[in-house]
């Protein structure tokens, strides 16, 4: 562990994740910066989600839960309330994170002092932890409105580590059931308040099986729409607002089409276009096999 690296706040929200819960918690506890502390946000689990997360015995991981199903945004929000340390990062329930991602975050943001956030590039897992293609950041580095406005700005929401101050600031809207990361974005850079750097590598984990399908990305089209007319205002022109609502308009049919004739796959290969060479692949299973194989103490 790095002896210069500050301590480090990860919050992990949960709901009903008991098939991938722990495996979460295998990825922090396998971090290389071990100077951090767990939080995990129970959102109203049926199953035995909660029950296991409070059979980790260790002083750094404090479980909460209240009972109520309150989702994402509020739990973000309470997450950055409960935090002790300056820096915060995140993940989510059903995914992995790279051993060494913790540490390279907080080198890239001691190292950029202007910048408030770091994210990172994707590997994407079948649910059978199989990689199947990474997604990296642009390699200019910077955001630009109409990629903001389409969701390519390269951020990847679940990946984010960022100062405390700037989450205690830019709160999530717990009015917005999908696609608040997006709506977030949006209005921190109408404030001038959307610094954000990248790592241009694949440091997190992310399962694509769940996440591609039509509710969800219906319901993200739909949110985009509302966002762009009424959240997309200081510096955003109008012709970028336009061009922004056209495109998701589009992409909103599209997936309606797709969904129609069974073919969301199609989404899910455009996801993944930057193919695994047999050592990024042997390189990624053996970092999985890794981190699944850490001990936790429960």
């Amino acid at each position: 562990m790095s002896q210069t690296l500050p301590p480090v706040s990860i919050g992990i929200p949960f709901f009903n994740a008991e098939e991938t819960l722990l495996d979460a918690v295998r990825s922090v506890f396998s971090q290389t910066h071990g100077d951090w502390e767990l939080i995990l946000l129970d959102d109203g689990s049926t199953d035995n989600s909660l029950e296991l997360a409070r059979s980790i015995r260790d002083p750094r991981v404090r479980v909460y839960s209240d009972g109520e199903n309150r989702r994402l945004a509020a739990r973000l929000n309470q997450m950055a309330d409960l935090v002790t340390h300056d820096h915060v990062a995140r993940m989510d329930a059903d995914d992995l994170i790279s051993p060494d991602r913790i540490r390279q975050q907080l080198e890239f943001l001691q190292a950029r002092p202007e910048c408030d956030l770091v994210s990172t590039g994707v590997c994407s897992l079948t649910n059978s932890n199989e990689p199947i293609g990474i997604r990296l950041p642009p390699e200019h580095g910077s955001i630009a409105p109409r990629p903001l406005l389409l969701s390519n700005s390269g951020i990847v929401h679940a990946s984010l580590l960022g100062r405390r101050s700037w989450f205690v600031r830019n709160r999530y809207s717990e009015k917005i059931r999908t696609g608040q990361d997006a709506n977030l974005w949006i209005r921190a850079y109408s404030n001038n308040d959307l610094k954000v750097g990248f790592i241009n590598k694949p440091l997190y984990y992310y399962r694509e099986d769940g996440n591609v399908v039509s509710s969800k990305l219906n319901a993200a089209y739909r949110e985009g729409l509302r966002t762009i007319v009424r959240d997309a205002r200081p510096n955003f022109s109008t012709a970028d607002r336009f061009h922004a609502f056209s495109i998701t308009l589009a992409k909103l049919m599209v997936t309606q089409s797709l969904s129609l004739f069974d073919a969301l796959e199609l989404l899910r290969k455009r996801r993944n276009r930057t193919p695994l060479s047999q050592e990024e692949k042997d390189f990624f299973t053996e970092e999985i096999a890794h981190v699944k194989s850490t001990r936790l103490p429960v």
